[in-house]
């Protein structure tokens, strides 16, 4: 029988704005290009249901079922191996991702649903395992696994590195339903390099990734930006590490994109010390609307504890470069961080104010000390208590540690206040709307999130899909009387007004996210899922 291999990505709260899941994508490419038979179920945009799982289960009859996961969401990812083993018990499940690389032994030997544990990169070794097949004596020869032979944990060779990450295959972005994640408005990613040679104690980038940054081939980047353009995404995200590290490459990238005269928008994350405004200006040319920094903190002394390497001058440094070149700054800071007191925490805020006063829109987290980061492995050096080792609480938007000088609710206070804010400004702009007063443009921030709301829910309850078909001559109509006849058969399954469901319904179907199509004589109203 020909070696199946489907892929699981699990349930990923909405909120966190996740992106079609792009190393599950190169997965599925490497496996594809070695032969083997590859599908990927994508729980963040379909309901999950032990009765679906079923169902492609005994359809595609996988060898092996693979999942990624990262902290925040194993615990989801572990529920559906669970029942992938009890409905399938022949087939073999095999987890990656950051997670589990840096608790692979503890995973394997507290849930025996998983078989094995694929370490790092996995494009080199997933496929070699589906090579081998099921047959764990050959296991032994892959390198970069972990796996559990009767009672023992048995750990493979190192797999180093990939060198060359151009050799790798194209993701298999065609498996994914990308529809789904442009109806929601969430961005699509890519990326140009793989590696970081920095040492945060909070990231784990350095030991997934590597010291050493590997970069591609700029023609090839920006084949596969031009290739994202025609997907009408309403933002690609270079989502590198450290995109700026070498301006030799991201100038050779920009310059690339400026010469075919592509009109690509796109963002990117960067270090302040790693960006110029020479490198800036090209990156605004070539199509860049704005720039993640991680700032993390405002207090000097704690830049160096976490061992960021920038200072606060650079930070403002980077700014005042993006604002001349046309580019706007983000910053992301966290709390909780080593050392962390009233008196820092006030530093932090007060820093994050000066950064708006230059137009940064900046935002915070609270410190997640992730499996295989120094803060965690050294707590107690750091003086860090972690305050929680639920998984689950570990996605960064509530304090799950504390230290000598703050306690979680200090930290929780913040976030608190900035979520505060931040939905006071929706509301002045709901009463902006409905007065008139705002435009198209300044309501676009509140009105796209009721958009991504309400489809959202309306995808995870099924609604469209438990429709009976209309009638044929509907699909010459489809924003009129079939899209108010669609309103009245599924409000009293949503909590929003008919008007409300309308609105997003006619704004679904004009972009094309959402259409009628006509089968056996009749029609049928279905979401756009793959592109």
């Amino acid at each position: 029988m020909a070696t199946r291999f489907l892929l699981i990505n699990p349930y990923y709260p909405i909120s966190e704005t996740p992106s079609p899941p792009l190393g599950l994508a190169f997965l599925a490419g490497a496996l594809e290009a070695a032969g083997v038979e590859v599908e990927i179920i994508d729980l963040v945009v379909f309901p999950y249901s032990k009765e679906m799982l079923n169902q492609v289960l005994n359809r595609f009859s996988p060898s092996f079922v693979g999942f990624t996961a990262v902290t925040m969401n194993v615990e989801n990812a572990l529920a559906v191996a669970r029942d992938v083993k009890a409905l399938a018990p022949h087939a073999l499940t095999v987890m990656g991702g950051p997670h589990v690389t840096f608790c692979a032994e503890d995973t394997l030997r507290a849930v025996s649903e998983i078989d094995l544990v694929v370490l790092g990169e996995g494009e080199e070794t997933i496929v070699e395992l589906a090579r081998a097949t099921q047959n764990p004596q050959g296991w032994s020869t892959v390198k970069g696994l972990v796996y559990r032979d009767g009672n023992q944990v048995i750990s493979t060779d190192p797999r180093p590195f990939i060198n060359n990450i151009d050799a790798l295959p194209d993701p298999a972005r065609h498996l994914i339903p990308l529809g789904r994640y442009r109806a929601l408005g969430l961005p699509i990613s890519m990326t140009t390099s793989r590696g970081c040679p920095f040492r945060c104690i909070f990231c784990v980038g350095r030991k997934m990734v590597g010291a050493k940054i590997r970069y591609r081939d700029p023609v090839k980047v920006v084949d596969e930006l031009a290739h994202l353009d025609t997907l009408n995404f309403n933002q690609i995200n270079i989502a590198d590490d450290l995109f700026t590290a070498a301006p030799k490459h991201c100038l050779a990238v920009c310059d690339e994109i400026i010469s075919r005269g592509l009109t690509t928008k796109w963002t990117s994350f960067a270090r302040v010390d790693t960006v110029s405004l020479e490198v800036l200006q090209a990156m605004k040319a070539a199509g860049c609307t704005a720039v993640s920094f991680g700032v993390e903190t405002g207090n000097p002394e704690m830049l160096k504890r976490i061992k960021k390497g920038i200072t606060l001058e650079q930070v403002v440094a980077a700014v005042k470069m993006c604002n001349e070149a046309g580019i706007t700054p983000h910053a992301s800071f966290i709390l909780g961080l080593p050392g962390e007191t009233r008196e820092t925490i006030d530093e932090t805020v007060a820093f994050g104010e000066k950064l708006k006063s230059m137009g940064v829109l900046h935002g915070f987290h609270l410190l997640a000390p992730f499996p295989g980061t120094e803060v965690r492995d050294n707590n107690q050096a750091y003086d860090l208590r972690i305050e929680s080792y639920d998984w689950n609480d570990y996605h960064a938007n509530r304090a799950i540690v504390s230290t000598r000088g703050a306690t979680r609710e200090m930290l929780d206070e913040v976030v608190l206040d900035w979520e505060k804010n931040f939905d006071i400004w929706l509301d002045k702009i709901k009463k902006r709307r409905a007065s008139g007063e705002a435009d198209e443009e300044e309501a676009w921030p509140l009105t796209n999130l009721e958009h991504t709301v309400l489809m959202y829910d309306i995808m995870m309850k099924r609604v469209i899909e438990k429709l009976d078909p209309v009638a044929p001559d509907a699909i010459d109509d489809p924003t009129g009387t079939a899209l108010n006849h669609l309103v009245d058969c599924i409000e009293n399954s949503l909590e929003q007004s008919a008007d409300d469901i309308l609105r997003t319904l006619r704004h679904a179907v004009k972009r094309g996210f959402l259409q009628l199509t006509e089968k056996e004589g009749r029609s049928h109203w279905g979401w756009v899922d793959y592109l």
